[in-house]
């Protein structure tokens, strides 16, 4: 399995920015309320986000010699799949929760400040999941096979 590459995960955050924009001109358009994301969401994903580092540390020192403890290949696999996710969902929601901020602060009226911190909050809180999520593809990997003397 390959790394995520950082492309990738540019392309998910624009991907996330131009929903979330799109979507709260949608909403103000048809009358509606804007969405501003909840705290919750913020302290769900660095929740996530520190479960994911965690699940990836036993492997690391797995991979590393320093455990007695065996790992399941296929419970590193998953773990591995769960990072990857991870960054992707957290530069997704990242981008959403810019993209929301950009539309709050690009109106005519000015937004409440209590309407931003939240989409603030949002932004960083995927930016983390999305570290975690790359740290712990790295601390997954296994190191480079030694060459072979002849």
């Amino acid at each position: 399995m390959r790394h995520t590459r950082p492309a990738t995960v540019v392309l998910f955050g624009l991907v996330g920015a131009i929903a979330g924009f799109v979507l709260e001109v949608a909403l103000a358009a048809a009358g509606q309320p804007v969405m501003i994301p909840p705290y919750t969401l913020a302290v769900t994903l660095v929740a996530a986000a520190v479960i994911v580092v965690v699940l990836a540390v036993p492997i690391r020192r797995a991979i590393r010699g320093t455990s007695a403890t065996r790992i399941n290949p296929f419970r590193a696999m998953r773990v591995v799949v769960l990072a990857k996710a991870s960054s992707l969902v957290g530069a997704l929601i990242a981008g959403f929760s810019a993209g929301v901020l950009v539309f709050l602060l690009t109106r005519p009226v000015v937004a409440d400040v209590g309407s931003l911190w939240p989409g603030i909050v949002a932004a960083l809180a995927g930016a983390v999941l999305l570290v975690a999520g790359l740290v712990a593809e790295r601390l997954c990997t296994l190191p480079p096979d030694e060459p072979e003397t002849k």
